[in-house]
């Protein structure tokens, strides 16, 4: 039997039926797998997508905070050719549901050899368990369960989740037949449904759905019975999974608003489209932050109003720790923390305008004491790593760029010296290679650059094009891209990128307003 005349439907799920004349037509997105009613937070990593206005619809399954896995052919020209699907941004808006929560689809990443594709969200989910990728094969007579939001045996669009359980017939490199027992089939609307395995009491991806008979669901004839399906197998792609997690690593941005909260967003280096600026819980009465990634969690320090430093950390499933006060610390007036390995090396400065630093070891669980720099008369620090050394940038009372290099393996820093600049308004500091760029505010609120490779000369500081009336500065690196965000004076914050060719992007708007702060760091 040929590929091509193997099931009834080559894509189940892909197009929709409409109920009144029972053929099939692009309208409302279809429901659920022929079996019961998900019971309520079960199978909650499962998501319904919709493609375009109402064109498609599919299920997919959330397997990191800002990816869902699903069939390539529900975003497909021909659904029955998935292997020519583009990555990039899908040519039809795409939303993903989980629960009460919505994000729309950025960007997708396909695979070649199967029906499969990973789709970025816009917006990270938070609060939902990622589903694990499984890592052993299926093997014939083992158990799987199937949940959609495809339409039933009685349903076109019914509103909760359905789970059926199938049956592993045979495996083959890239994909696993199954058939469905106790009456349960794979209908339209559950493309890229999640083929589910338990092991030790824990859910684990095995496939994706692909294609059915859809015996027993509504709107496929009486006379068709068969139960069968073919999925795309997964469980051999756990490293590629990984893979494209962590190639596309997201910009993320923490800004301070008009209520002095700080709010939380990520946007992503391939594409200029951001999520929704969410509030980081009990963050108000900030008045400045800073960020870094320290793996898959992010941490912030931020001065509240008592003039101490506060910390919390975001874990990989999107959660934030309660705030905490960083040991001895009062009267600060401005921080900024750069990671290094296991440790945050904190930079701050105090009442009586001199720098402090101070040590958090993340592995240990301790903090060092803060202790003074040779500095004074200090009114903005800002800091950046190459290798084991922290490249420290200060504006001082003379409105220059001062500089010195605190080397932790010989544990000494250098004389500050000074970078020739004058009428500096704000700074920031990022590293590409060993090579450190800052960009300063200049007395025209114009954004100017400069750049020393291997502790060599600073050179010709250089005006960044087309952005004026600029307030403040922050900037973060991936690969050779620098991303360069600026507060304007609208208090709306702008983005642009330096390529690694030396060319600029355009500055264009992430949406905001009243911002009094900006933070930035990639993870």
């Amino acid at each position: 039997m040929s590929r091509k005349s193997q099931f009834r439907s080559r894509r189940a799920g892909v197009l929709v039926a409409a109920a009144a004349a029972g053929t099939l037509s692009a309208v409302s997105p279809a429901g659920a797998v022929v079996g019961p009613e998900a019971a309520d937070n079960t199978y909650t990593s499962t998501a319904r997508l919709t493609i375009g206005d109402n064109l498609r619809a599919c299920t997919g399954a959330l397997v990191d905070r800002s990816w869902v896995l699903t069939a390539a052919s529900c975003f497909s020209d021909d659904p029955a050719q998935p292997q020519a699907l583009a990555a990039g941004k899908p040519k039809w808006k795409t939303t993903v549901t989980l629960g009460a929560k919505s994000a729309e689809v950025a960007e997708l990443v396909p695979r070649a050899d199967r029906d499969l594709v990973m789709a970025r969200l816009a917006t990270p989910v938070d609060g939902i368990a990622p589903l694990a990728v499984a890592t052993a094969a299926p093997t014939a007579g083992q158990s799987l369960r199937v949940a959609g939001f495809g339409r039933t045996k009685d349903e076109w669009v019914p509103n909760k989740l359905h789970t059926g359980a199938f049956t592993v017939d045979t495996v083959s490199a890239t994909g696993v037949a199954t058939t469905g027992t106790g009456g349960a089939a794979i209908c339209k609307g559950d493309t890229g449904a999640p083929a589910i395995r338990e092991v030790n009491g824990k859910a684990e991806l095995v496939a994706v759905a692909s294609r059915s008979w859809q015996g027993g669901c509504l709107g496929t004839p009486a006379t068709e019975t068969r139960t069968g399906a073919f999925s795309s197998r997964v469980d051999d792609l756990a490293g590629w999974v990984n893979q494209v997690r962590v190639s596309r690593p997201a910009s993320r941005l923490f800004a301070i608003g008009g209520d002095s909260q700080i709010w939380a967003n990520e946007g992503a280096y391939t594409t200029n489209v951001w999520g929704t600026f969410e509030a980081v819980p009990n963050s108000g009465g900030v008045r400045q932050v800073s960020a870094v990634t320290m793996g898959d969690k992010v941490r912030l320090f931020g001065i509240g109003s008592d003039q101490r430093i506060r910390t919390t950390t975001r874990d990989a499933s999107g959660a934030w720790s309660p705030f905490e006060v960083v040991p001895g610390n009062s009267g600060i007036r401005q921080v900024t923390a750069v990671a290094m390995g296991d440790k945050v090396r904190l930079f701050a400065i105090g009442g009586d305008e001199r720098i402090y630093g101070a040590d958090g070891d993340y592995a240990a669980g301790t903090w060092s004491a803060f202790s003074p720099l040779p500095s004074s008369a200090i009114k903005q620090v800002t800091a950046t790593v190459v290798g084991n050394t922290v490249r420290l940038f200060a504006i001082g009372g003379d409105g220059r760029i001062w500089t010195s290099t605190g080397d932790y393996t010989a544990g000494t820093w250098s004389t500050f010296e000074a970078i020739p600049s004058s009428g500096i308004q704000h700074i920031a500091a990022t590293t590409i290679g060993n090579t450190v760029r800052v960009f300063a505010v200049g007395a025209d609120s114009q954004i100017w650059t400069t750049d020393s490779t291997g502790n060599g000369p600073w050179t010709t500081f250089e005006k960044v094009p087309d952005v004026l009336g600029v307030k403040q500065v922050a900037a973060t690196t991936i690969g050779d891209t620098i991303r360069l965000f600026a507060i304007g004076t609208d208090a709306k914050i702008w983005t642009a990128d330096k390529k690694a060719d030396g060319s600029w992007t355009t500055f264009y708007e992430v949406a905001s307003s009243a911002i009094q702060g900006i933070a930035a760091t990639t993870g």
